[in-house]
């Protein structure tokens, strides 16, 4: 490059710094206003761009031959394509309706299963039983498996038909642990408590088992309030992932006019398991609060008009309600005193619990026990009738305290059981700070119900 164009050059850019230096905001603002009008000059050809509406548009249409769809179904191999479905057992039915709900079409099949002595006896007629079927691409049964428990082992059963290796279907009974599993729930009564934990799809059990639970401190029969919300974690006895059974409350909170009552299962070092609070009280009671699982109230401890007699007489216990041969269970530890027939009492049992407290179950149907028996806390003792005095099928229950007879409806609050240990406290909260969160994500599930 000429040494005068070098030197040049040099001169108009130390000019340029003397400007810059010198007049700043000049030199901004002449920047701006190119830039603008360069973004104008830009703006205003975009806007002399063609209206796409105006652009013309052409239809294109061409015939495409579809492959054949024989060939494709003949490249399908159906044998080999499994379909699956799950199903329950209801009370009516046959293998053809079976097969129908389960999309088998396999007379032989069909034949093969009606025959099974172990299908008949235990799963046919069966309600509740869980059944899975696997098929192949023409709906023939490739494998049908049944499960079911049988008793509190801690197993199931299953029943498992299937084909071979030479395509003949052959049976067999397996047993296997039933496997332990968390649930949470949660709900909001607006009528009862089954039909808020039928919202909830809560099996009844749980429903029962909180009644059992809060039973002590919220009376269940008269004192629900629209509006109540409980929240629980529970335990789920599964076979195979298929939920069987409802194991036991791990932990609860039911809010009853606007008291929050709360428990958790706590099993101290060398002591039987129980229920407490949160906070480490005692929820576990000498007495249960009713010597039948939920049930309805129909005549409390109060004077009344005897339904036979037809004249005002103290009523000196509680009636319950219920069908003929529903279980009866007592409410604590003790002994049998009497069991047989007794006047209006009909089929009735004396059991003592200690010196002075006394139950006295009548009406019964049946009588599970006999005189001089040990008797356990919610043991099975007969089932309810309307045998004596009585116009219908109902248990009347009463408690006695030193032959004075007293309102079963109060005993239960009046009985508590042994209270937590001081050396047990930190294990109890370390549990305690893991129930919390669950409970709040089944509040979470109670509230989402509740708005649906």
């Amino acid at each position: 490059m000429s040494p005068r164009l070098v030197a040049a050059g040099q001169r108009i850019a130390a000019r340029m710094g003397h400007v810059l230096e010198h007049h700043p905001k000049q030199i901004t603002a002449l920047l701006a206003a190119v830039l603008l009008g360069g973004g104008g000059g830009a703006l205003a050809v975009a806007n002399f761009g063609p209206d796409a509406a105006e652009v013309p548009v052409q239809l294109v249409t061409e015939a495409v031959q579809p492959l054949p769809l024989a060939a494709q179904i003949e490249a399908l191999d159906l044998q080999a394509l499994r379909l699956y479905r799950s199903d329950t057992v209801r009370g009516n039915d046959t293998v053809e309706t079976l097969f129908a709900r389960l999309g088998l079409v396999d007379a032989a099949a069909a034949a093969f299963v009606r025959n099974d002595p172990v299908f008949r006896t235990k799963v046919l007629g069966r309600n509740g039983r869980n059944l899975s079927a696997e098929a192949d691409g023409q709906q023939a049964l490739r494998k049908l498996v049944a499960r079911w428990v049988a008793d509190d082992s801690g197993t199931f059963q299953r029943l498992v038909i299937e084909r071979g290796a030479d395509g003949k279907l052959v049976s067999r009974v397996e047993t296997a642990p039933l496997v332990a599993t968390s649930r949470l729930g949660g709900g909001t009564i607006r009528s009862s408590l089954f039909g808020a934990v039928d919202d909830a799809r809560i099996p009844d059990d749980i429903a029962v088992q909180m009644a059992d639970l809060f039973g002590g401190r919220i009376d269940f029969h008269r004192g629900l309030r629209k509006g109540d919300q409980f929240r629980v974690v529970y335990e789920s006895l599964e076979a195979d992932g298929e939920p069987m059974r409802s194991g036991r409350v791990l932990s609860a909170e039911f809010t009853n006019a606007g008291k929050t009552h709360s428990a958790v299962w706590f099993q101290e070092a060398g002591r039987k398991g129980a229920y407490y609070s949160l906070d480490g009280k005692t929820l576990a009671s000498q007495y249960l609060a009713s010597p039948m699982e939920f049930s309805r109230v129909t005549s409390g401890f109060a004077m009344r008009m005897h339904p036979i007699l037809q004249q005002m007489r103290a009523h000196l216990g509680v009636d319950y309600a219920a069908p003929t041969g529903t279980p009866v269970r007592v409410i604590g530890d003790g002994v049998v005193e009497f069991a047989g027939w007794q006047n209006g009492y009909g089929n009735v049992i004396h059991v003592k619990h200690s010196r002075s407290d006394t139950t006295i179950y009548a009406h019964l149907s049946r009588i599970d026990v006999r005189k001089g028996q040990q008797v356990s806390q919610s043991q099975r003792i007969g089932a309810v009738g309307a045998t004596g005095w009585a116009t219908g099928p109902h248990l009347h229950f009463e408690f006695r305290i030193n032959g004075v007879h007293k309102d079963p409806l109060t005993i239960a609050r009046n009985a508590e059981g042994v209270p937590l240990t001081a050396e047990a406290r930190p294990a109890f909260e370390k549990l305690v700070a893991t129930v919390r969160p669950k409970l709040a994500a089944a509040a979470s599930l109670a509230t989402t119900a509740s708005a649906e």
